[in-house]
């Protein structure tokens, strides 16, 4: 891994984008991005292929919206739980097969709980099977300019031929901010309650960094536990990915820390993401994080250390505890009023993929993989 960097303000001209060096990261790839204008304020192996686990769950909702815009459905659509989507391994709500939600609450669902079985849902019911809904989600890939990227499910529980890079996925959350800023609601949500019990978001900066607004966090084996997270400023928004950290409290510090470093740069000769040329050796073959964060003594040592948002807080200056009990959305089966979705619906058995072993039952729920 190389070093953290940061374009200098008072860099001009022909040594634009040269490394000032800052504390070495304790994740893997990273990015900074200024969401408005598009520059690139840090980068640390941007274009190195990674497994994106439920940050997967960013494209699924920007195929969603792109569907409502089009007017194939509408956010008040039904969206059916079928008996594919019941056997999608957790985090997922398990509702059982047949269960109706609105495409509103499902999009909630996978963003706050990160349900894997809602997501392959939204799948189904907008896309007619998972695997066209891949072709949809891959071809909106190629339209933003995501050239690291592939996708062949709609949650991202570990397939080899799921792949993306920090780069990528800080084109997707620009392209989210901006085509649809009025959908921003979905990201920055603290919490959802369903029935007596409340779930909170597992994106640790929101309610604990100040003016964090989104948005999606990520952990399979593979992948390590990843974050994209967005906060604005004086009307200003940042987004940065961490990709790879060893656990919770590891990203969500690194991701505080980069963006208050970014809110200190001004980013005018700062590289545009656009035009941000592709480097690292060995950047087309995906990194697997497994050793690292799910032998039995990576898992024994976050059960036994902690690794919650309490010690977040304690163990970074960028943050500070909530001030009040997470604002919970209440979230439901039923209320689907608006018309079914008009695409035909196929019959997409599943093939099996090889995924992670899960880690020792004595974990804490944050293994569960998904959030």
């Amino acid at each position: 891994m190389c070093f953290a960097r940061f374009a200098a303000p008072a860099v001009a001209g022909a040594v634009m984008g040269m490394v000032a060096a800052v504390l070495p990261a304790s994740a893997g790839p990273t990015i900074v991005l200024d969401v408005n204008s598009g520059r690139v304020l840090s980068h640390e192996d941007a274009f190195q292929r990674w497994y994106p686990a439920s940050l997967t769950k960013l494209m699924t909702a920007y195929v969603a919206f792109e569907a409502v815009r089009d007017g194939e459905l509408q956010f008040d659509s039904p969206v059916t739980i079928s008996k594919r989507a019941t056997r999608e391994p957790p985090s997922k709500m398990g509702y059982p097969a047949g269960s109706v939600l609105t495409l509103d609450n499902a999009i909630k669902l996978i963003m706050v709980k990160s349900a894997n079985d809602v997501a392959t849902a939204i799948a189904e019911n907008v896309g007619g099977s998972v695997g066209a809904f891949a072709e949809r989600m891959n071809a909106a890939a190629r339209k933003l300019g995501m050239s690291g990227t592939h996708y062949v499910n709609p949650h991202g529980l570990f397939s080899t031929e799921q792949y993306t890079t920090a780069r990528d996925l800080a084109l997707l959350v620009r392209a989210i901010r901006t085509e649809f800023p009025q959908h921003a609601h979905y990201f920055s949500l603290e919490a959802i309650r369903t029935g007596d019990k409340v779930l909170p978001n597992y994106n640790w900066l929101i309610g604990r960094f100040p003016g964090a607004d989104g948005m999606k966090t990520g952990y399979v084996c593979s992948s390590g536990f990843n974050l994209a997270a967005t906060a604005t400023r004086n009307g200003r928004t940042l987004a940065t990915i961490v990709l790879g950290a060893p656990t919770q409290v590891e990203r969500g510090e690194e991701a505080a820390r980069l963006l208050a470093e970014g809110f200190r740069i001004q980013g005018a000769v700062s590289p545009s993401i656009a035009s941000f040329a592709p480097y690292g050796e060995a950047r087309d073959v995906a990194v697997d994080m497994r050793p690292e964060v799910c032998s039995e003594a990576a898992v024994k040592a976050r059960f036994e250390r902690g690794d919650d948002d309490n010690l977040l807080v304690e163990r970074s200056p960028y943050l500070t505890e909530m001030d009040h009990e997470p604002r919970a959305v209440a979230i439901s089966l039923g209320g689907a009023t608006g018309p079914a979705p008009s695409v035909p619906r196929y019959a997409d058995v599943p093939i099996p993929t090889p995924r992670p072993d899960y880690p020792l039952k004595s974990a804490t729920a944050e293994t569960a993989q998904g959030g």
